[in-house]
């Protein structure tokens, strides 16, 4: 069967299937003029916020243009380009549709919990099909146009500098928004959460989209097509063209088998909402190994197995790692219980356990990851790491749409709460909202599995391709520079984090500042005879965080260019090792850690342990304050960082001494 088929077969359904769920969801009832009023304030903030944001990187994007095109020539320019527009269309297009179902999804609520959850994912599987269906078809496209692989490189740099620039963005956005909202609001004032007196609740509620629904996709995005191409580059170096086809035909019919799966997310007898979602990854998994059997059999007629198996591990390691992510976030298991059981004797001890658990995240993942780097390679050699790497992005696409039902669960429970609906509505949203967090929490440990694997994949092509330029090039530990490298490379990701930290810190504050503010000079706000001014929070938080995205995002590429220009390929090498092994246990800790901290608070206020506004439940306030930027903003940005980093190591290989 011609590769054609496999590709853009599968791409045109997904884009169709998706563009049908933006007209059926354009049919759904969004309530009454309240709810479309704040609605609307979430849209026009999230529209503002973007605008600002995509201005911003094209400035920054014009300057690496010139840049590539006086060392590679203008098609890397279009490569760049090409990939930096596909990414950001990407998280735009479902974005946008995210803040279009919010008040729909309270709406569907008022008909029970099936109609609320159907809309949510639906909504959210928007931005799950086009993140694949546009990945692939940016780089498919672009290297049967071309015929050139090596330009893919700067397809991927493209999309990992968005992406970079949307976790970092989105995330301090969403995380200062939230933690200054409620300093103020939650704990200073005593009112609830989502409450329309406070004027920073618009500007929280935004940020659940640009950095959830929007960071999440310029995330999954860049890693699928990093994924894809090392994979490529790798295929072509040690097998050849069948090398380049295997790994896009496994892409095409893995967005099929996403499509399908969709199809089966529906709550059974026990109304539980996570094993509806979770039915319908099963089922794309499951399809996608039935599918993988004869593409492999295709294209290896006489060794298949090796490759097949290479690709079932993935599949299975993709399956681990997200019970091994719910097992440290979700409220009834032991990790998130033990930190609402400290938070009993003080807001210190439930520091201390928070941080206990995000450590003890890590160690499960890297055995995981560690066997299937083994497994795979046993099987299939270099290769089949890569195979394995690719097929575990297979399910990105229900992955992100499970991702994507968070944002928009929680701006529904915003809203129901703003509009003072019926507490049966209010019960919906809330339970919708409670599995939202977990699936938040799910999906960046799968990110950041993937990104390790991905950039695994990359450095293998970084050697191979260095072979090239530099001769009889090993990396060996005694060598000074190799061991200069891995500490230069291990220390990136403390500081990047350190960074975005106090980042969310900083423009906290400057949330904090106003709703003090508006609180003091206009009266009537805590009565509720007055209405706060939510767009000059709004607008601070926008400023505000664009402008502290800009300094951590420049770290991967003046790092690399930094080591590799003045301290050589050996150097580089090690750089590129330090930074994946601290990078992968840093954002494993920082996002499990602050994903069961939120949760811990979430398991005490559904009234255990002394319930909402005990002192048990102001201690859990504090370590979720704590964990926000953990889980939200610094975590999840790793991934981009460590994948950027090797992208422009491949760039400038030939440049290397």
């Amino acid at each position: 069967m011609n590769i054609y088929y496999f590709i853009f077969l599968p791409v045109i359904i997904a884009i169709l299937y998706s563009v049908y769920i933006i007209f059926w969801l354009k049919k759904q009832h969004g309530g009454d003029e309240k709810m479309k009023e704040i609605s609307s304030a979430i849209r026009l903030g999230a529209k503002a916020y973007l605008n600002r944001q995509y201005k911003t990187v094209a400035v920054v994007a014009l300057i690496i243009s010139i840049a590539l095109y006086f060392a590679f020539g203008w098609l890397s320019v279009l490569g760049f380009l090409s990939g930096a527009f596909a990414s950001a269309l990407a998280g735009y297009i479902g974005m946008n549709i995210a803040v279009r179902s919010n008040n729909k999804t309270t709406e569907a609520a008022k008909k029970g919990l099936a109609s609320a959850l159907s809309l949510a994912f639906k909504a959210g599987s928007v931005t799950g099909f086009l993140v694949v269906a546009l990945a692939l078809l940016a780089v498919s496209l672009f290297y049967f146009l071309t015929g050139d692989i090596k330009v893919l490189i700067s397809l991927s740099f493209g999309a990992s500098l968005i992406s970079v620039f949307a976790r970092l963005g989105g995330g301090i956005y969403t995380k200062a928004a939230d933690v200054g909202t409620d300093l103020v609001g939650k704990v200073e004032s005593g009112i609830p959460e989502d409450d329309p007196r406070n004027p920073g609740v618009i500007a929280d509620l935004v940020g659940d989209n640009v950095g959830d629904c929007a960071g999440m996709a310029a995330d999954l995005f860049e890693t699928y097509a990093v994924t894809l191409t090392a994979a490529i580059l790798l295929g072509f170096l040690t097998i050849g063209i069948t090398g380049i086809y295997f790994p896009l035909a496994l892409a095409g019919v893995a967005i099929l088998a996403s499509v399908i799966g969709s199809f089966f997310v529906k709550l059974g007898k026990k109304q539980n909402i996570m094993n509806a979602l979770y039915k319908g990854l099963v089922a794309s998994l499951i399809i996608s190994a039935v599918l993988f059997y004869p593409i492999t059999k295709f294209y290896f007629p006489e060794t298949y197995l090796p490759f097949y198996f290479s690709a079932l591990i993935g599949l299975a390691v993709m399956v681990l790692m997200v019970l091994i992510t719910d097992y440290y976030t979700a409220k009834k298991f032991r990790p998130v219980q033990s930190i609402a059981k400290a938070s009993t004797s003080g807001h210190g001890t439930n520091i201390i356990m928070g941080l206990a658990v995000g450590m003890e995240s890590t160690f499960l993942p890297i055995i995981l990851i560690s066997a299937e780097v083994l497994l795979s390679f046993w099987l299939a050699g270099l290769y089949g790491i890569a195979v394995s790497a690719m097929a575990m992005l297979s399910a990105a696409g229900m992955i992100v749409a499970i991702d994507s039902f968070g944002p928009i669960t929680d701006n529904a429970g915003g809203i129901a709460e703003m509009t003072k609906q019926p507490e049966e509505v209010r019960e919906i949203t809330d339970s919708l909202d409670a599995v939202g967090n977990t699936t938040k929490a799910v999906t960046k440990g799968y990110a950041i599995a993937s990104a390790g694997l991905a950039t695994l994949v990359l450095f293998v092509v970084y050697t191979e391709e260095l072979t090239a330029f530099v001769k009889n090039i090993e990396f060996k530990l005694q060598d000074p520079y190799v061991i200069v490298g891995l500490f230069l490379g291990a220390a990136i990701p403390f500081i990047f984090a350190s960074i975005a930290m106090k980042a969310v810190g900083k423009t906290a504050g400057s949330v904090v500042k106003e709703v003090r503010r508006q609180f003091r000079e206009i009266k009537g706000i805590m009565e509720g005879t007055a209405k706060p001014d939510y767009g000059v929070a709004v607008d601070i938080v926008t400023k505000a965080s664009l402008k502290e995205m800009i300094l951590p995002a420049l770290i991967p590429i003046v790092a690399v260019l930094a080591v590799g220009l003045l301290l050589g390929a050996k150097a580089l090498g090690g750089f590129l090792i330090g930074s994946l092994i601290s990078g992968i246990f840093l954002a494993i800790s920082m996002t499990s850690g602050g994903a069961a901290w939120d949760n811990a608070k979430k398991y005490i206020e559904a009234g255990n342990l002394g319930g909402k506004g005990s002192d048990t439940h102001k201690a859990a306030v504090t370590g979720d304050t704590v964990g926000d930027p953990y889980k939200d903003t610094a975590g999840p940005a790793i991934n981009p960082l460590i994948e950027v980093m090797n992208i422009v190591a491949l760039l400038i290989v030939k440049f290397l001494k």
